[in-house]
C-alpha cells in the first residue's frame, strides 16, 4: 500500500499522522510543493504525482489561503484537479486544515475568511465522536471551509465547520498532526507575532503542546485508525 503526503510548505510535518500510517503498513511518499527558499514567494509551478499509483492521499496544512490566487497560483489548480480525480476514482483522502479547504473547494464547496481566527488547543462539537472525538485539537487558521454539496458536516466550533465527510474523503479543520517541533517551526516563521497580535502567548502554546504530547499522539493515531476503518473502507 502506498500513501501520498502533500506538504505544502517545508515547516508543515505529517507528525503522528504520518507515523501511524507508516505503522499500519503504508509506504509513504512525501512531496513538498513550496520549498523553503520560496516560502515568502510561493507562487510557482508544481507537478503533482498521478494519484492512480496511491491508496491514500493526505494533503496537509499551509500558511496561505486557498482563494488567494496571487499567492498560491498556479499550483493550487493542479492540486484541485488532483483531488477531483482522486475523489472520482474513489481514492481515500484525509485533508488537514488547508488540505481540508482544498478538498472542500475541489468537491464544489468553498473557502472564506473566518469571522475570527482560531489559535490554540480547543474542543469541537462532534456528531460522530467515534470518528471525530471532541479533542482538544490544535487550531491555527484564519479561514473556514464551506461544506461541499452532498457532503456531511461532522463537527463544528463557534467559528465554523470543523470536519466533513464526502464518500471516502474526510476533511478536518484542526491539526491532529501537530507536534512541538512543528509548532516551533510555525512560530519561527512569523507565528509568534501572529499569536501575540491575537492575544495568545506563544510560549504558553508551546508549553501546552508539550504537556499534551502523549495525549495528542494517541488522538492522532485514533483519527487515522477511525478514518481507515469507517471512511476509507466504505
Amino acid at each position: 500500500m502506498r500513501a501520498l503526503v502533500i506538504r505544502h510548505d517545508h515547516a508543515s510535518l505529517s507528525g503522528p499522522i504520518g507515523d501511524r500510517v507508516a505503522q499500519l503498513g503504508y509506504r509513504i511518499d512525501e512531496v513538498t510543493v513550496v520549498p523553503e527558499a520560496r516560502h515568502r514567494t510561493p507562487a510557482l509551478d508544481f507537478d503533482f504525482p498521478d494519484p492512480a499509483g496511491y491508496d491514500l492521499l493526505i494533503p496537509l496544512g499551509a500558511p496561505w489561503s486557498v482563494y488567494d490566487r496571487s499567492t498560491v497560483a498556479p499550483w493550487i489548480d493542479g492540486e484541485l484537479e488532483l483531488l477531483r480525480t482522486a475523489h472520482a476514482s474513489d481514492l481515500p483522502v484525509l485533508g488537514i486544515c488547508f488540505g481540508a479547504q482544498v478538498l472542500a473547494t475541489a468537491l464544489g464547496g468553498s473557502v472564506e475568511q473566518a469571522p475570527r481566527p482560531e489559535i490554540g488547543w480547543m474542543t469541537v462539537e462532534s456528531d460522530a465522536p467515534e470518528l471525530i472525538p471532541p479533542g482538544p485539537w490544535f487550531q491555527w487558521h484564519f479561514d473556514r471551509f464551506v461544506t461541499p454539496p452532498g457532503a456531511v458536516e461532522l463537527a463544528r466550533s463557534a467559528v465554523g465547520p470543523q470536519a466533513f465527510r464526502a464518500g471516502r474523503a474526510l476533511g478536518v479543520q484542526f491539526h491532529p498532526e501537530l507536534t512541538e517541533e512543528t509548532l516551533q517551526r510555525w512560530l519561527d516563521l512569523g507565528g509568534r507575532r501572529q499569536a501575540r497580535e491575537h492575544g495568545m502567548d506563544p510560549d504558553r502554546l508551546l508549553a501546552e503542546t508539550r504537556s499534551l504530547q502523549e495525549e495528542s499522539v494517541r488522538r492522532a493515531y485514533g483519527i487515522v485508525d477511525a478514518f481507515l476503518a469507517q471512511v476509507a473502507r466504505n
